[in-house]
């Protein structure tokens, strides 16, 4: 069942210690086959190097295991809230990559300093709020996925692919599992550039909205320009 999609997630996955986005095996990738109602996760604690295509697990979206010998990811709940809310996503990553993480922890998002971000990210990269401690409590997994949810109310995720977990980490999607990791190493990258940037000036502001407007609508929406995709 949905071996392709296996194989997709399986060479998603070991994008992770490929790009060093994950230590040991502190992450995890999912992609999802709408049309079935199913998704393709990681299962939970299984060395990257020891990893097979055939040891994904498919998950329904009821949160059911419909095949794998093994335990699906701690974070299965998260990605589930995720697919169910966010319709237009293919694909979902978990990092505990250094610079993102470092925001998270210090619960602040990303400000866009400049065009690197601003290709890929709309804005601030957000920081979701801190869970409270029922919520820590009761079905954590589930609650930090509808945490997620609650802080994109009012912004599109198309436009905004990551977001970071107070005291947790980050979580970033796209179209389909690879796009997902793509924008999971430009999330890292750009934590790592505006710390810095803070770093070297620590009164500097945002990049203007007309530049951020520039960058990301000339790779994104009805007008976009950039690159040969469709040639």
């Amino acid at each position: 069942m949905l071996e392709e999609l296996k194989e997709q997630v399986y060479e998603a996955n070991m994008e992770l210690p490929a790009k060093g986005l994950v230590t040991y095996t502190w992450g995890n990738v999912s992609g999802i086959d709408r049309r079935k109602g199913m998704f393709v996760i990681k299962p939970s604690g299984i060395a990257y190097e020891e990893l097979r295509p055939s040891d994904m697990v498919v998950m329904d979206l009821d949160g059911n295991k419909v095949e794998g010998d093994y335990h699906p990811s701690s974070d299965t709940p998260t990605h589930l809230e995720l697919y169910k809310a966010f319709g237009q996503i293919g694909g979902i990553v978990h990092t505990h990559s250094a610079w993102a993480t470092s925001w998270a922890q210090a619960g602040r998002p990303v400000p866009c300093y400049g065009t690197t971000h601003a290709d890929y990210f709309y804005g601030q990269i957000p920081c979701a709020r801190g869970l409270s401690a029922e919520e820590i409590r009761e079905e954590y997994e589930k609650n930090t996925g509808l945490v997620i949810i609650e802080t994109f109310q009012g912004k599109n995720p198309s436009y905004v692919p990551g977001v970071l977990c107070t005291n947790h980490g980050p979580f970033s999607w796209g179209k389909d599992a690879m796009e997902a990791v793509h924008n999971a190493v430009v999330l890292e990258e750009v934590a790592k550039m505006a710390a810095r940037t803070e770093q070297l000036r620590t009164e500097v502001h945002e990049a203007p909205r007309m530049i951020q407007d520039k960058h990301f609508f000339r790779k994104h929406g009805p007008n976009a320009y950039y690159g040969n995709a469709g040639k």
